[in-house]
């Protein structure tokens, strides 16, 4: 004999249905029933949607910084894997872009971020490429603008000759 399962009498559609919650909240609003629309949980979806959004971006523009530094500074991979690097650094360009044309008010955003972006890129670099973290320069490569230009790519360092 299967044991019903009791659902607590204070849990919302929300909690135990979260695809049914969204589907009878977009029916409810285009329908004009906005009494009946859970507006606790929805302003709670709508700001998760923000941080999302701004979550997106700060990771695509950290892999787009962290391939470009591999491929400016890692001497001994850079014949093996430049192709690869260029195309991570492609997409990741075209993601930013998207999200950017989706969203246009988070262009400030980006800048804001592009600093912190860019030290914890170096981290991650030195992380996936086991050089220490001076070989990747404390100041930018290159200009955000730069940095977002689909036919930019950094000059490689000869750490040798420096």
């Amino acid at each position: 004999m299967v044991t019903p399962i009791i659902q607590p009498a204070t849990q919302s559609l929300y909690d135990q249905d979260y695809y049914l919650w969204l589907r009878t909240t977009i029916n409810q609003i285009r329908t004009g029933q906005f009494s009946a629309v859970d507006l606790d949980n929805l302003l709670e979806e709508l700001e998760g949607m923000g941080r999302r959004e701004k979550r997106t971006i700060k990771s695509l523009l950290i892999k787009l910084l962290e391939h470009l530094l591999k491929l400016k500074c890692w001497d001994t991979e850079r014949e093996r894997n430049q192709g690869h690097w260029k195309g991570e650094i492609r997409i990741f360009r075209r993601q930013i872009k998207d999200e950017l044309k989706d969203s246009p008010s988070l262009k400030p955003y980006i800048l804001e971020i592009f600093d912190e972006c860019y030290q914890e890129a170096r981290k991650e670099a030195s992380d996936r490429t086991q050089l220490i973290i001076d070989i990747f320069p404390l100041i930018p490569i290159g200009s955000l603008e730069q940095i977002l230009d689909e036919n930019w790519f950094p000059q490689y360092i000869d750490h040798v000759q420096e």
